[in-house]
C-alpha cells in the first residue's frame, strides 16, 4: 500500500491518482535534486498567483501563472507527455525549464 507521501499511480506509472482524478505523474528520469528545484519553483509561482490574486494584479497573474506552467511542462506534467520523448528530449525539457525559471526567480 503506498504511504500517504506518495500517491498511488496507475499500473503504467504514468499517471497519479487523487481523490480519484487521475494526473500526470512526474518524469521519473528527472533527477531527483533537478525535480526538487523544480517543485520549489512550482509552489513559489503557486504562492505568486495567489498573492496577486488577492492584490488584484493581473499583469503580476499572468507572470506568476507563466512560471507555474514553465515549471509543469518541465516536470513533464504538462506539454507533450514524457513517455513519447527520447531521452534526450526529456532532458533538455526539464534543463530548459530549470534554466528558464532560475533566470526568471533565483531560488
Amino acid at each position: 500500500m503506498d504511504s500517504p507521501a506518495q500517491p498511488e499511480r496507475t499500473p503504467n506509472g504514468r499517471y497519479i491518482v487523487v481523490k480519484g482524478r487521475k494526473w500526470r505523474a512526474t518524469d521519473p528520469e528527472i533527477p531527483e535534486d533537478v525535480a526538487a528545484r523544480l517543485r520549489r519553483h512550482l509552489m513559489a509561482a503557486r504562492r505568486a498567483v495567489a498573492a496577486s490574486r488577492r492584490k488584484d494584479d493581473t499583469a503580476a497573474e499572468k507572470r506568476a501563472r507563466s512560471r507555474v506552467h514553465t515549471a509543469k511542462v518541465a516536470l513533464g506534467e504538462r506539454g507533450t507527455p514524457w513517455w513519447e520523448e527520447s531521452l534526450t528530449e526529456r532532458r533538455r525539457r526539464w534543463e530548459d525549464g530549470v534554466g528558464e525559471l532560475d533566470a526568471d526567480q533565483p531560488l
